[in-house]
């Protein structure tokens, strides 16, 4: 497996390089959309991270400009993005990434999201694999399961009912994002919920004692005050 890492920034693309290389990935980097288009022509990449802010193209045009090749690899992409920018407008389908990751991340966590990607390829043959992952959980749709991560290769699998894996799920597909309520519910119960949208605090109450160091004080699942709900599973600094 081959990845292209491309990052203006030296010490991030370094950092990330160095800890794929560790995992025992072979990385190739690059710093500007134009080397990252030659360098996909040469190597056709398995996986290819990709930073939004670059120099000349940015990483949303060198998305679509691979997007439209043919008669090449058609590689997972996993962009980088800083934090407050337009989430989905990166990975919706029209740009054609496959995953991001929100600066700043631990080399942990990118890592976990660059071996998602790469096993949906392993399993399926390229029929994407229903697996997301944050710095400390992992949901598997298909096998409906969902895991605590714990230090190094440990985990714990967490026993949830069939809501709170539905909260879980789209917590760690959309981290650093606020759910409002009206989401939430749309997500548990679609159109045919009636009353109260204040029962969706009951849900994440019980979720967050199953996930939460102290639920008192959350660390994960953040209150957006008057909105909804924040996940946040970043590095602590």
């Amino acid at each position: 497996m081959e990845i292209l890492i491309v990052e203006d920034e030296r010490t991030i693309a370094e950092l990330i390089q160095e800890s794929l290389e560790s995992e025992g990935f072979a990385c190739r980097t690059c710093y500007d959309g134009l080397s990252a288009l030659e360098l996909f022509r040469e190597r056709q990449p398995d996986l290819i991270i990709l930073d939004l802010r670059l120099p000349g193209l940015d990483g949303l045009e060198v998305c679509a400009r691979i997007r439209q090749q043919t008669n090449l690899k058609d590689p997972y992409i996993l962009m980088l993005t800083a934090r407050g920018e337009e989430i989905d407008r990166i990975v919706g389908l029209s740009t054609g990434a496959d995953d991001y990751c929100v600066k700043p991340f631990s080399p942990r966590e990118l890592v976990a999201r660059v071996r998602a990607l790469l096993r949906r390829s392993l399993r399926h043959g390229g029929h994407p694999q229903q697996i997301y992952c944050t710095e400390h959980f992992t949901v598997d749709l298909e096998r409906h399961i969902a895991t605590r991560n714990l230090h190094g290769d440990k985990s714990q699998q967490l026993e949830l009912t069939s809501s709170e894996f539905k909260l879980l799920t789209l917590f760690v597909k959309n981290p650093g994002r606020v759910c409002d309520r009206a989401r939430l519910i749309e997500h548990l119960w679609g159109d045919d919920f009636f009353g109260d949208e204040r029962v969706v605090d009951t849900h994440v109450a019980r979720l967050r004692k199953k996930i939460e160091p102290d639920p008192r004080q959350p660390r994960f699942i953040k209150t957006a005050i008057g909105v909804g709900y924040k996940f946040d599973d970043a590095m602590e600094s």
